[in-house]
């Protein structure tokens, strides 16, 4: 089985493997291998992830590389191989093609879909992981003779690969609360503006070109799920916000044919094959030449030497030497293709007026900070008005307006009697909030009894901006205690009841995850109240909180598991996904005994929860 990794590359594009069938027992084991090899190397290639899965989807791609070395050994397996291992072979072929076409989607898919979907996607990880665990568990390696050294790297992977089925990573919460509140259908608020900004610069959604590709992406998606569905019409409202931002003009995305069609290949970021080191698959910043003739990453080769190898690694052949030469011709063209697909790059003509921006504006700022401690009613409220809407700008503003000592005097403004300059300045902090040294800055100056104070009397809009200002704060871990010391959970319930839900839940979870506040049985009954508004079961979802529900069911106190018993219930009926992610995280067993020996209200909710899980067939 001998044959060279370099040489299958498809057709350029994804290799065929989105078109490949099943192997149905007639794949010979040297094309099984050369087609699995494939399939990593083309993972390889893939330039970056999006946000909301990068870091799951570098981890499975790291791991999938694990089995090359494996893969070598079978390539130059002496004997013949049996129809078992054959057949153990394709199982694994079959796990990694799955893995292969969920990576893909994390790197060309919709980003704005892929941020409203991740629960959905780390499920899918989930499913990535377990199919590859059986696999693996599965290869007779006695049978292929497979060496010690990759046995143990197997048996490492698959150690990873349980952790990685066990945990699921809390998803950003800020996040999930900027997409709910940007997705908003009520009327525009002003402070939407800051918040469209931030979610853009999360999402990478924050140039031209990166709205282009976004489209091409999102009308792909559209031709997959229908352009009436629901969720494609939600990604286009915000599509669009994106694009106000950056003043782009708004058309039809579906009906749009005036893109370019070079952008219709430009979905991902593709490394080219030629570009990656062949031992590590990454791409090179240092390529050296053996004497094979074959180049490879100065510091993988070196390595590949210090562990006494004295052959070439893709060749296998012995070197007639260990020396390496740079390979200038190879670096030349990766630094030109790195320099030509780097988009994110700010134009120079952007920087210099950006400068020019700030030389006019700094003189304007200044005054306006001064004007904010004026005597006279009209100047205050027109200086606080003009903060709020510099704030929203750009986050070299924000750190202008801090710089000049707005943050004291817009504190001091919000207990002013007069509600119009309460309301802006509450939203001119939310704004500035959102640069972490101004989070710190704000801090200090104990705005946060103040914010409260403005959550309990404040107008409707200024409720809601205190309680998203409230949120962007407790990113700093001392103002969470501080939040719920302070009483700012009571206002936060009487704006659930009297206002719109926005702004409610994180804080709640905020005291679901701090137990020794005491406050868990009184979060989850607010919680379970938000749980009967399609809203709230939205927002909850979004947070992704089963993880947290089913830790308390677990280690919680009799009253703590009867909340959060009836919180996943109400969730559970309305929604079978929350079930699964459940049973995902071992709830099954806890509720089978809250079921025999919680309290009586616990025990009715747990078999309700048993009886819901028997209907959607994930338990017997």
């Amino acid at each position: 089985m001998v044959m060279d990794v370099g040489e299958r590359d498809g057709d350029g594009e994804d290799g065929g493997w989105e078109n490949m069938g099943e192997d149905n027992g007639t794949k010979s084991p040297t094309d099984l291998v050369d087609e699995t090899v494939s399939m990593i190397e083309y993972v390889a290639r893939f330039g970056d992830y999006r946000r909301a899965q990068r870091k799951e989807c570098y981890n499975l791609a790291r791991r999938m590389k694990i089995l090359l070395p494996f893969f070598d050994e079978i390539r130059h397996h002496g004997s013949p191989i049996s129809h078992n291992c054959v057949a153990s072979l394709s199982r694994l072929k079959k796990a990694i093609r799955l893995a292969m076409k969920l990576l893909k989607t994390c790197n060309e898919g919709s980003k704005i879909h892929l941020a409203l979907e991740s629960e959905a996607i780390m499920i899918k990880f989930h499913n990535a992981y377990v199919k590859l665990t059986q696999a693996l568990e599965e290869l007779p390696f006695d049978e292929l003779e497979v060496s010690d050294e990759v046995r143990e790297q197997i048996e490492l992977m698959l150690t990873q690969l349980t952790r990685a089925k066990k945990r699921t990573d809390t998803q950003d919460i800020e996040l999930a609360v900027d997409l709910m509140a940007v997705s908003s259908k009520t009327d525009e608020r002003n402070a939407d503006i800051a918040i469209v900004e931030r979610l853009a610069k999360k999402l990478d959604l924050h140039t031209v070109e990166d709205l282009k590709i976004e489209t091409i992406a999102v009308k792909k998606l559209s031709k997959e799920r229908g352009s009436t569905a629901e969720s494609i019409q939600q990604i286009i409202q915000l599509l669009n916000k994106f694009k106000q931002v950056l003043g782009m003009e708004i058309t039809n995305v579906l009906d749009d044919t005036d893109t370019p069609q070079k952008l219709s290949k430009c979905h991902s970021l593709v490394i080219p094959h030629e570009f990656l080191c062949p031992i590590t698959l990454e791409i090179m910043r240092d390529p050296v030449i053996v004497a094979s003739g074959q180049t490879f990453e100065r510091e993988s080769i070196q390595k590949w030497f210090d562990s006494n190898n004295r052959t070439c690694p893709k060749t296998r052949q012995t070197l007639a030497h260990l020396s390496v030469a740079p390979n200038y011709a190879l670096k030349n063209l990766i630094t030109q293709w790195c320099e030509k697909n780097n988009f994110h790059l700010p134009k120079k003509e952007d920087q210099a007026s950006s400068r020019k921006f700030f030389v006019d504006h700094e003189d304007e700022i200044s005054c306006l900070v001064e004007q904010l401690s004026s005597s006279q009613l009209e100047v205050q409220r027109k200086a606080v008005k003009n903060i709020r809407v510099l704030s929203k700008e750009n986050p070299e503003t924000r750190v202008l307006i801090a710089k000049h000592g707005a943050i004291p005097r817009l504190v001091k403004l919000l207990s002013y009697p007069d509600s119009k300059i309460q309301e802006h300045a509450v939203t001119a902090l939310l704004n500035l909030s959102i640069d972490e040294s101004n989070k710190r800055l704000i801090t200090d100056e104990h705005a946060i009894p103040a914010i409260i104070e403005v959550l309990q009397n404040g107008s409707m809009e200024s409720k809601e901006n205190s309680a998203a200002a409230l949120f962007s704060l407790s990113m700093l871990d001392e103002n969470k205690v501080t939040i719920a010391l302070e009483n700012g959970i009571p206002p936060l319930v009487d704006l659930l009841q009297n206002g719109t839900i926005r702004g409610i839940v994180p804080p709640l979870m905020l005291l679901l995850e701090d137990k020794k506040l005491g406050m868990v049985d009184e979060a989850l009954s607010i919680l379970l109240l938000l749980a009967t508004h399609a809203e709230g079961r939205h927002e909850m979802g979004q947070l992704s909180f089963i993880q947290t529900l089913v830790d308390i069911i677990k280690d919680g106190t009799p009253k703590n598991k009867e909340c959060a018993t009836s919180v996943l219930l109400e969730l559970s009926s309305n929604n079978y996904s929350h079930i699964l992610a459940a049973l995902q995280f071992g709830v099954y067993e806890h509720l089978v005994q809250i079921a025999e020996s919680g309290t009586n209200r616990a025990q009715r909710k747990a078999n309700g929860l048993l009886q819901l899980m028997s209907k959607s067939e994930q338990i017997p």
